[in-house]
């Protein structure tokens, strides 16, 4: 058997022995060491090659720079996310520079560029609650040290100044923690009702010493400053008898109370140098409990979680942990995150590059989360409690304006059930909020940031890359019923702002970036209407989609602002930001993904595309002012891609080697921007491999070249992908000849089949470009146009009179 499937099955198997039967396994078998001579054996245990800290160190002064990931523990697609909160106010809660813990709480989101959740932190304290935490929070801050730390899938340890060491793992909905106190002393362990990063606007907690429990719920969310509420229930039940229970209220502390809750504020403007003063000018509020440390310095604790309610947050723990130790959860879930892992199997290789590698896979897998639970209850859109499908599962936290141009596809390559879940979640979500699609979702509720209707660019792309089980008939009418609908202007929420006038200008004016979120939105609603034989709604839609010509200026060759009277600014600058969001007009001239062919020829040809192209990558991550690329957000992620349409696969190859080789990396620093839930984490991934999913609501692969000498890609239900690459490595990104299937091929992609069917990429690479391979335009990669490939003449002017009535455009830019 080839040494890739036996570790491939290894990785299986692991997951069913250790499931099923509880045994620990990956920390007590043998690894084998990896070797860098292209043929190496592939490590049984991969988690040693992820680093859950990578992405926790800022790069930068500005909000784009740092990862904003978290290092705690989680399973693959979890609902909790148990991990240390620093001082600092961090999106993913933990920055690396800190030296102090104030919690370790329980929901979090990967690599957002704002601050969410961290809900329900839990804090030892060695020694007695007397000054009340809601006043004086640094008294329950401890120090700790990042040689007392460590992190791996699934788990999480420190030891604290205080001598206090903390361990968590997670189940998929449900955790479990170990504190071991220092001998001898009081040993309290506090848990902050109001404790989420942006507050609570409602909290309770009930304290049970009979069954040694603390019981409860949270009513946090304003994800980004918008009106997004949850409410999220919990059910902590210790292995250990208190020995004394209080609560805190604002400035009171109540040794022996039992029961407590958030109400509102008397003097909201004492607490306002108070970093825990919470929305809605409620009082803060929380919960404690002793422990006596001559029984035993070490206490145990499983919390379940529930969106629904505390009986669902209890049998969520119960039925995924039961009465398995600390070490048996944790090894389970790292037997789960192996079995993640093995679906990508590289030989040959540096660790540094496989930790990079993992790291990224790891960070692709860790968002969206489990909605459901154990039981099947959800709460919807609606505010009511629904029940999943029978086998399968509700998710939420939906980065939409992130995921939908290269995560939603690797997610659906290797876990179509998942994939096809998180698409009835979303058609789901539509549904119970009267078929208004959101853009950027938080568990049950709108957030409404960013720009576009990238949902439906989301659900396309699932279903061309195989994860069809959902209903898309249904989807599909929803779809196009909130992308014709105009909103009434004081609606809570507006799925496209602007659309009467997208619909009667064919843009919006002075707004490039979200006409061209609109009009790639509109391409995914056509190609799914295609496959789904709704031939009308096809043609209606890739008409739509080509409304990016109303903005394109023949002048100077450039995507730009337009007025409602139809003029361009004559000043006009492609570092202008103006009517962009998170990026300018240089970065935003190639977001046209799905015609290519009909923007280069626009522009004047592929003679005046590379020259261009060439200019923008004399900088990799040049930030949103400049006009270069900026690889750390997600705006230029497809423009390395795009020189394969131009006939020069070459510099493509160039430059997404550079990329890798100097954006990412295996330590806290190693992410240049947000991860935005694993966005660009999954853009390392498809790079590493050499191709990407260019076009959203296809499933074409274009190609550069693969960093690793082998990789085999296992899909759950589908055949294997193999890349078979000799000598590949950090500096020999050029594609001399490729093999598809064992036949010759010049072209630099592949088609849609290829991934439906699975097959074998056999390179030869070289350290010095070949500028004859894939250059010859009958290889170029299809553009999309009417469903044929787009020849198109250049843009016209738009004549169209603005309406006497439109709705006003209000989004959130962030």
């Amino acid at each position: 058997m080839p040494l890739l499937a036996k570790s491939w099955r290894w990785g299986r198997l692991l997951l069913a022995i250790a499931v099923t039967a509880g045994i620990p396994t990956a920390a007590t078998a043998p690894v084998r060491a990896a070797t860098d001579d292209g043929t190496g054996s592939i490590p049984q245990d991969l988690t040693q090659y992820v680093n859950p800290f990578v992405g926790t160190k800022k790069t930068g002064s500005t909000s784009y720079d740092g990862g904003n990931t978290f290092p705690g523990a989680d399973a693959p697609f979890g609902m909790v996310q148990w991990s240390p909160d620093t001082p600092s106010p961090q999106p993913g809660g933990y920055a690396y520079t800190d030296h102090e813990i104030r919690g370790f709480s329980l929901t979090h989101l990967s690599g957002a560029g704002c601050t969410a959740g961290q809900d329900l932190p839990f804090m030892p304290h060695v020694g007695s609650v007397a000054e009340s935490p809601a006043t004086g929070p640094g008294a329950y801050l401890d120090g700790f040290s990042h040689d007392a730390e460590s992190a791996r899938p699934g788990y999480y340890g420190v030891t604290l100044a205080s001598g206090t060491k903390v361990e968590l793992t997670a189940t998929q909905r449900s955790g479990a923690g170990r504190f071991t106190y220092p001998a001898g002393r009081t040993a309290s362990l506090l848990i902050d009702l109001s404790g989420s990063l942006r507050g609570a606007s409602d909290a309770r907690a009930t304290i049970d010493k009979a069954r040694r429990a603390i019981t409860g719920y949270v009513t946090g969310g304003g994800f980004c400053g918008s009106s997004n509420r949850y409410r999220v229930y919990f059910s902590a039940v210790f292995d250990q008898p208190f020995a004394a229970v209080g609560t805190w209220r604002d400035g009171i502390v109540s040794p022996g109370g039992t029961r407590v809750g958030t109400t509102p504020a008397k003097d909201t403007a004492k607490q306002a140098g108070n970093r825990k003063q919470t929305q809605g000018g409620v009082q803060p509020a929380g919960a404690y409990v002793t422990f006596d440390t001559t029984r035993s310095q070490t206490v145990g604790v499983k919390v379940g979680l529930s969106y629904v309610s505390t009986a669902g947050a209890a049998e969520n723990a119960a039925r995924e942990q039961g009465s398995a130790s600390f070490d048996t959860v944790a090894e389970k879930t790292r037997a789960q995150w192996n079995a993640r892992l093995h679906q990508m199997e590289i030989a040959g290789g540096t660790d540094i590059q496989r930790t990079t590698f993992y790291t990224a896979l790891y960070h692709s897998l860790l968002q969206p989360n489990v909605f459901d639970d154990v039981n099947g209850q959800y709460i919807g859109f609606d505010g009511r409690i629904h029940k999943a499908r029978s086998g399968h599962h509700q998710y939420a936290n939906f980065s939409g304006w992130d995921i939908y141009r290269c995560e939603a596809q690797l997610i659906a390559l290797l876990a179509p059930d998942v994939a096809s879940d998180i698409a009835q979640s979303m058609y789901n979500q539509a549904r119970q909020a009267g078929d208004v699609w959101d853009r950027w979702s938080v568990a049950n509720d709108f957030a409404g940031v960013m720009n576009g209707d990238p949902y439906h660019s989301i659900l396309a792309s699932m279903y061309a890359f195989g994860a069809t089980d959902f209903d898309a008939g249904a989807a599909l009418a929803s779809m196009v019923k909130g992308a014709t609908t105009v909103q009434n202007a004081g609606a809570r929420y507006v799925e496209r702002p602007g659309l009467a006038d997208y619909l009667s200008l064919g843009y919006l004016p002075d707004d490039v970036s979200t006409t061209l979120e609109y009009t790639t939105a509109d391409f995914g609603i056509a190609a799914l209407a295609g496959r789904l034989g709704d031939t009308g709604t096809q043609a209606t839609f890739m008409k739509r989609a080509q409304n990016w010509r109303n903005l394109f200026n023949p002048a100077g060759s450039w995507i730009q602002p337009r007025s409602r009277t139809g003029s361009f600014e004559s000043r006009f600058k492609p570092a202008d930001n103006k009517g962009y969001v998170e990026g300018n007009a240089a970065q935003y001239e190639w977001m046209v993904p799905y015609d290519l062919a009909g923007l280069f020829a626009a522009m004047g040809g592929n003679g005046k595309v590379i020259p261009r192209l060439d200019d923008f990558f004399t900088a990799l991550n040049a930030g949103p002012d400049e006009p270069h690329a900026f690889l750390g957000n997600e705006p230029s992620l497809n423009s390395p891609w795009v020189y394969v349409y131009a006939s020069a696969p070459y510099r493509t190859q160039s430059v997404v080697r550079r990329a890798v080789n100097t954006l990412w990396g295996p330590g806290p620093d190693g992410e240049v921007g947000n991860d935005d839930l694993g966005t660009l984490s999954s853009w390392y991934v498809w790079s590493a491999l050499g191709m990407y999913p260019q076009v959203p609501g296809r499933a074409e692969l274009v190609l550069a070249s693969p960093l690793f000498p082998a990789v085999t890609v296992h899909r759950d239900g589908g055949r294997p992908i193999r890349i078979n690459a000799p000598g590949a490595d950090a500096d020999t990104p050029y594609v001399h000849a490729l093999k598809v299937n064992g036949v010759p091929s010049s072209r630099a992609w592949l088609p849609e089949s290829f991934v439906r069917e699975g097959g074998t990429l056999d390179y030869t690479l070289g350290d010095t470009p070949d500028t004859t391979w894939g250059t010859a335009p009958r290889d170029a990669p299809p553009s999309f146009r009417g469903g044929q490939t787009s020849s198109p003449t250049r843009p016209q002017p738009v004549t169209s009179q603005p309406p006497h009535h439109c709705a006003r455009r209000h989004h959130r830019h962030f």
